[in-house]
C-alpha cells in the first residue's frame, strides 16, 4: 500500500466514495489520527451495511437499529474490516465527518485536522490480529505522508469526545498498536 498525496487515496484500498465530507479549512493541517470502531448491526460483522451507512444507502427496514441511524450523514477516511480489508471512503486531504463534537490538545472540531480510521468491531470484543497489522501499516504510511501525526497524536474517539463516545473501547490494545509503529 502507498498514499498518493495528490489525490489523497490509499493505493491498495478498496475505494467506496462517500458523499459525507467537505473541504478542510487548511488541507496542510493534518495532525491527528483518530481510531474508532463500528459494527452494523451492533456486534455483528461482515456484509455491506457499513458501506451502505457511509454512502447514505442504509435500508432502515433491514434492522431496527438502522431506523435510528439511517438519516445520519457520517463517514470516515478508512475502515479496516475484520479480515484485514481496507476500505477508503474519503480522500485524506478532505474533511471526513467522523469525530463530531470533539477536542484534542485544546483545539475543537477535530474533523478539521484529523484522519479517522474505523475498525470493524465493538468496544468489548477483541479485534483481529490482521486489523492491528493493517492499522500499523496504514499508520506508518500516514505518519510518513503527514509527519505531524506523531505517536502522541494518535487518539481514540473516546479521548476526543469523552463522555459522548467510548470507542475503540476497552478491548482495543493500545500498546499493541504502538509497539508496531
Amino acid at each position: 500500500m502507498e498514499i498518493e498525496l495528490q489525490t489523497g487515496l490509499l493505493q491498495g484500498a478498496r475505494q467506496c466514495p462517500s458523499p459525507n465530507y467537505n473541504a478542510r479549512p487548511d488541507p496542510a493541517d493534518i495532525s491527528l489520527l483518530v481510531i474508532h470502531n463500528i459494527s452494523l448491526p451492533p456486534d455483528q460483522f461482515g456484509g455491506d451495511d457499513i458501506d451502505r451507512f457511509f454512502t447514505n444507502c442504509l435500508d432502515p427496514e433491514r434492522h431496527p437499529y438502522f431506523r435510528e441511524i439511517c438519516d445520519l450523514q457520517v463517514s470516515a477516511h478508512l475502515l479496516i474490516r475484520r479480515d484485514g480489508e481496507v476500505v477508503q471512503y474519503v480522500p485524506f486531504g478532505e474533511r471526513a465527518w467522523h469525530a463530531g463534537e470533539s477536542e484534542f490538545g485544546g483545539r475543537a472540531n477535530c474533523n478539521d485536522f484529523s484522519i479517522g480510521i474505523e475498525l470493524e468491531g465493538s468496544d468489548h470484543l477483541p479485534y483481529a490480529s490482521i486489523q492491528y497489522q493493517r492499522l500499523q501499516e496504514v499508520t506508518r504510511l500516514l505518519q510518513q505522508a503527514y509527519p505531524a501525526i506523531t505517536r502522541e497524536r494518535i487518539a481514540g474517539h473516546c479521548h476526543i469526545a469523552p463522555g459522548r463516545k467510548s470507542d475503540p473501547g476497552p478491548a482495543f490494545e493500545w500498546d499493541r498498536l504502538l509497539a508496531g509503529l
